[in-house]
């Protein structure tokens, strides 16, 4: 597993009962997470006097139950900064296990020694983004939701990236990279965080069982003659570590490079353990 170990100011402090008792900066929320099947006794205190909760309901969905939390407030990894704020669905802007993929191909772009072009789709709130851009990468940065390439541009601004050689895109991604290839346009590197399901810009339904080989064929054609990584990210448990090795191996054979894929997790402060976060794939020159 890659573990996610370098955050100073994020935690997973404990975990029990379907939730994790998390520090984001100066404020505890508790979340539930699905993986977390055991039942330990909640002895923190933090379990009893959260800053936020966000209560899963039986029907699907849920909703977050507010104490003494700001709408807005900021974390930081190394050089970048993140405005956070709860939002439907249990989520704050950030995943936090993400970092252990930030550390990995920032250091290749570093390393690398010449221009890299990398095309970050399913963006979100532009973590990757901006680890990328600060690592000196130039970025087309694509989402198909404007409000999270609003967010991104703003945690870019806050990080200091505000001048940086980013393209933020509102888009489908499918749809966007048929059309790079019809402009003939190459990047270095790619990276996918796709969900597991949504929409894109115009209703376009995505199911990532179905829609994420025939993706990556397309991206293939992106790459440059001299690729550097291709990363991607699941969040579904169908899509098992060794699927995604197999398939970047599969559809990267023409270049040389090798393949890894693992779970990805964060540690967990209280007891040793390490909470899984879904699986990365990724494909690196050799």
């Amino acid at each position: 597993m890659w573990i996610a170990d370098n955050w100073k100011e994020y935690e997973v402090m404990d975990c029990s009962c379907g939730e994790k008792l998390e520090r984001w900066g100066d404020y505890i929320l508790v979340r539930p997470d699905p993986q977390v099947i055991w039942d330990t006794p909640k002895k923190l205190k933090g379990w009893h006097s959260p800053n936020g909760h966000y209560h899963r309901s039986k029907k699907g969905g849920g909703e977050w139950e507010f104490f003494d939390l700001p709408e807005q407030w900021d974390l930081h990894y190394n050089s970048l900064t993140f405005h956070l704020k709860p939002f439907s669905f249990k989520h704050t802007g950030l995943f936090p296990e993400q970092a252990v993929n930030w550390d990995w191909f920032g250091n290749k772009i570093r390393n690398a020694n010449r221009p890299i072009k990398v095309l970050n789709l399913f963006a979100y709130t532009g973590g990757a983004t901006l680890a990328a851009a600060a690592a000196g990468a130039s970025v087309t940065h694509v989402d198909a939701s404007k409000g999270m390439v609003t967010w991104a541009k703003e945690n870019a601004v806050a990080s200091g990236l505000g001048d940086a050689p980013i393209r933020w895109l509102v888009d489908d991604c499918v749809k966007f990279v048929e059309r790079e290839i019809r402009r003939g346009n190459h990047y270095d590197a790619i990276i996918m965080d796709p969900p597991s399901y949504g929409r894109g810009p115009k209703g376009e339904i995505w199911k990532i069982e179905e829609a994420i080989h025939p993706l990556v064929k397309l991206c293939v054609q992106l790459l440059s003659d001299k690729p550097l990584f291709f990363l991607i990210n699941s969040y579904t448990t169908g899509l098992q570590p060794a699927v995604l090795a197999y398939m970047l191996g599969t559809e990267l054979k023409q270049f040389n490079g090798t393949v890894d894929a693992q779970e990805i997790g964060l540690p967990v402060s209280s007891n040793g353990l390490v909470l899984p976060c879904g699986a990365s794939g990724r494909w690196e020159a050799r």
